[in-house]
This record gives C-alpha cells, structure tokens and sequence, in this order.
C-alpha cells in the first residue's frame, strides 16, 4: 500500500504513517485484537464475547479518525483517486471470499461458549481445508510443515513472554513494589483521576516500546492495569483496555516507534518524521481511553447505559474526531490558518470530553469556523470567475 499511496501523491513519510498507524490499530480491532482479547477474556473475567462487543466503538472512532487524516491531507494536497482501470476487480475478489471461513468459524465457536482451545483447532482444520479449493492457495505438505514451524516458533516467544510477565508480576507481589506504585501514583495524583490516567499512560508506553502485542497486554494488565483499579476505583475492563491501548501506541510513539520505523524504511523515508506523522494521524488513541476511562458508556459498562447515552457519545465523538483531524491536517473547506486549526483542535476535544455543555461549545467552534470557511470559499469562487 505504501508505494500506491506515494504513485498516487502522497509525501513519503506520510505513505509510510498511515502504514503504521493503521497496522498497530489492528491489535485494538474486534474481534482479534492481537490475540489480547483472549488474554483479556482470562485476566478481567469477561466473555470473550462481551470484550470484542465492548472494543467496536473505540476500534471505529481510531481508524475513523486516520480515515479523516488521511481524507484532509488529500483535499489539501488535491490528490485524485487511482483511474478505474487499476482498481481491483470484484470478480477476481468474491470468488475468494471463502477464504474468510477459517475466521468466521473462529469467531462463531468462541461467540457460542466452545473453549479457546477446541475453537483454535476447529479453525485452523478449516484454513487447511479451505486452502485445497484453489490451486494458487492450495496447502502442500511442505507449506503444511512450514505452517507448523511457523507456529511453534510464535508459540515459544509468545510463552516466553508470557512466562517473562508472570515473574514480573510475581516480584511486583511478593516484593510489595505493585502496592507502593499504586501509593506513588495515588499521592501524585492526589486524588485526581485525569492525573492518574496521565501518569499511567506514560508509565504503559515506556513499558510497551518494542513489546509484541500478547506480552505487551500482560505487562499491562500485571503493572498498570491495578494503578487504576485499585487506587482509583476505575471500572476492571475499562482500567485494562486504558492501559492495553497506551501499551500498544508505543509502536507509534517516538522515539521508540518501531512500527513507524518499519514503515519509514519501505517507504525510504525519514524515521523521526514518520513516526511524528504516524503519532498525528493515530491522534485518537491517545484521546479514547480517555473518553471511556471517564465515561464508561463508551464501552457499554455501567448500570446508567442507555441507547441514548451510546448515541450520544458516539455524535460528540465523531464529530470531535472530524474537527482534531482538520486542525492537525490544516483542511476544512480549504486551508486553515493556525488560528482557525487550533480552534478547531480546542472544539474537537471540547466535544470528546464527555458533558452536554463541552459538547455544544465543541460543536459551536466546528460550526463558526465551516460557516466562516463556506464564506471564504465562496468569495474566492466569485473573484476567480470575474
């Protein structure tokens, strides 16, 4: 994708951004989620079912918000689409829909009550299954034995970290140093927990630079995920998706940004400038856990959670999303001044932060500044036509 995005116009390190933030944004999509949500399911004692249901709308408002970034950056650069001729063909595309079984099937048996375990296995029968009905994906037992190479070798650095966070979270008991980081954090914040939420959020992104996403989630939920449930009386699945977030924004965030790097380095670009523009377009995930750490709606926990409060939120948020990633982008209707894209930045957050009157406020600054920009444009229409 990053060598069509830079035919199709797009400056390298911002080809290479959208990359990496899209692809770290696959760890906090349902209903995989990095194999996290499997994790979560044991650790937090919710359904596997209930977790996924619960990460939909933060996981729409990340990528919508990248969507949005990616959209203004090309209206302010005047970017065209790829000619119809070069877009794929749906009937070379539908004919391989089949392939989508293994995981459907994954899904519905987990969905259904069955174990992880019988789950995984039925699936992974299916994959080979499906891969006999086309002969470009046929399974041979070459690739067969690959496969199983391939997967013991996941499983040892996966159980080598598992392994790993179990003894990090076993010193962190016995030695009493989880208790005292919960002291420290709770005397820091003072009882504050906008502050306590910030304090954790550094800690979680130190911890998870250049950890894969299974261990990183352990680390987590083992040193993080108890700051906020014990010292502060967060929400037990709120506290853990807070802090798996911030965990995986590590591979975003300089100047450890491993999968900016990744990125930078096909689309031969800058590092640093990559991971900034990835940190940018990713802007949302450092502002959602936020919203439902505050506001537990947003993940369908609490007993006050009603069509209407879900609806609610979800406008406010949609709407502060479009407004940062127009600010940040310098786009609207046309180009922005800094004055109009801080403003706007201001009003998105407005509306992110949960409250009928930060709502309105937010919404009010987005709509001035549309109706200023409407105006604008349509002078400068009118003067280019005379």
């Amino acid at each position: 994708t990053i060598p069509m995005m830079k035919k199709t116009g797009y400056p390298p390190e911002f080809a290479g951004a959208v990359e990496a933030a899209s692809s770290t944004g696959g760890q906090i999509m349902p209903p995989i989620m990095g194999a996290a949500a499997f994790i979560m399911a044991e650790m937090t004692g919710y359904e596997y079912s209930n977790i996924i249901v619960r990460a939909i709308l933060p996981a729409f408002l990340y990528f919508l918000g990248i969507f949005l970034g990616v959209h203004f950056k090309a209206k302010k650069l005047g970017l065209k689409g790829l000619p119809r001729e070069e877009l794929p063909k749906w009937g070379k595309l539908l004919p391989k829909i089949y392939l989508l079984l293994p995981l459907v099937l994954l899904v519905y048996m987990i969905v259904s009550g069955q174990t992880m375990a019988k789950s995984a296995i039925y699936a992974t029968i299916a994959a080979i299954a499906v891969s006999l009905i086309n002969k470009d994906d046929r399974m041979t037992p070459t690739k067969f034995v690959n496969g199983l190479e391939n997967g013991g070798k996941n499983c040892i650095s996966i159980g080598i970290a598992c392994g790993i966070a179990g003894i990090i979270s076993v010193c962190i008991t016995m030695t009493g140093l989880g208790g005292k980081l919960i002291t420290y954090v709770v005397s820091l914040s003072n009882g504050h927990l906008i502050i306590a939420l910030f304090l954790t959020m550094i800690c979680c992104i130190v911890l998870g630079m250049g950890v894969p996403t299974t261990a990183n989630y352990i680390i987590m939920a083992s040193t993080c995920a108890p700051i906020l449930i014990n010292g502060m009386d967060m929400h037990v699945l709120a506290a853990n998706m807070f802090v798996f977030y911030f965990g995986i924004v590590a591979d975003i965030t300089p100047p450890v940004a491993l999968a900016a790097y990744a990125g930078s380095a096909i689309a031969k670009a800058p590092p640093m400038k990559t991971a900034f523009n990835a940190t940018r377009l990713a802007i949302a995930a450092f502002i959602i856990p936020y919203i439902f750490a505050f506001n537990n709606a947003m993940i369908f926990v609490g007993d006050d959670v009603t069509v209407w409060s879900v609806a609610s939120i979800t406008i406010s948020a949609t709407l502060g999303m479009l407004s940062i990633a127009s600010g940040l982008m310098g786009y609207l209707i046309h180009d922005l001044k800094w004055i109009s894209r801080i403003a706007l930045i201001a009003g998105g957050l407005l509306m992110i932060i949960p409250g009928t009157v930060s709502d309105l406020a937010g919404f009010a600054v987005l709509a001035a500044i549309f109706v200023l920009q409407t105006i604008e444009n349509k002078k400068e229409k009118k003067a280019t036509s005379v």
